[in-house]
């Protein structure tokens, strides 16, 4: 079985420090990274709640000229693969370090925290208003266009927006330093996130009953 690297090990082949499982800077090597390396290892920064986003998206366009499979087409077919595997890797990293919620929701798990299915609470602050956002959203969904019921999407979108925000900042107070694993916090950050996937929810559907509404109006 080949020797997978992991950040901070050398390079088999130049013996340079690798900040990344996927990649020797040093060298141009392609690395056997480990099978699952955590997103914050695949791109080479600290593991971190708050990320500066364009940091990270200059660090990810470092990496993928480097690592795409067609800087490698003259290679040998394991590299290639090799390559592939890799980029695919460092995108998916990309993917959830650069959402604020992902990132939230990866670091919990990772921490040992309670998954989506395992705590299904909110805050108790947020019961009576999903019951409004509910009975906002069914009445204009039964509603014409034109109606009073439809005009109250607007307000209604702007509020979960500023709420979404809100959570979101109460859910970095809470990940910032990064709790211990099993931490009770953990949990409390589990709530909130399950409160922002109902806003996300809820924001979705509002945006479908707009969209159903330009078509309407063609």
């Amino acid at each position: 079985m080949e020797h997978q690297h992991a950040p901070g090990e050398e390079c088999p082949k130049c013996w340079a420090k690798v900040s990344t499982p996927l990649f020797c800077e040093s060298c141009k090597a392609i690395l056997p990274a480990t099978a699952n390396p955590s997103p914050f290892d695949a791109l080479g920064v600290e593991p971190s709640y708050p990320i500066d986003a364009m940091a990270l998206r200059k660090r990810l366009l470092t990496l993928s000229r480097q690592l795409h499979p067609d800087f490698h087409i003259h290679a040998d077919t394991g590299t290639r693969a090799l390559a592939e595997r890799n980029t695919a890797e460092l995108n998916a990293a990309f993917e959830i370090l650069s959402d604020d919620f992902r990132r939230a929701d990866w670091i919990v798990k990772s921490l040992a925290g309670p998954s989506e299915s395992d705590e299904r609470q909110m805050p108790s602050e947020f019961l009576a208003e999903v019951m409004e956002w509910n009975e906002t959203v069914e009445d204009a969904r039964d509603a014409p266009a034109d109606s009073p019921a439809r005009a109250e999407l607007d307000p209604l979108a702007t509020s979960l927006e500023e709420q979404r925000a809100r959570v979101m900042s109460e859910i970095s107070d809470r990940l910032v330093p990064l709790p211990e694993a099993h931490a009770p916090v953990l949990r409390e950050v589990r709530r909130r996130l399950n409160a922002v996937r109902y806003i996300d929810r809820t924001l979705g559907e509002i945006a479908e009953l707009r969209l159903a509404d330009a078509s309407s109006e063609r």
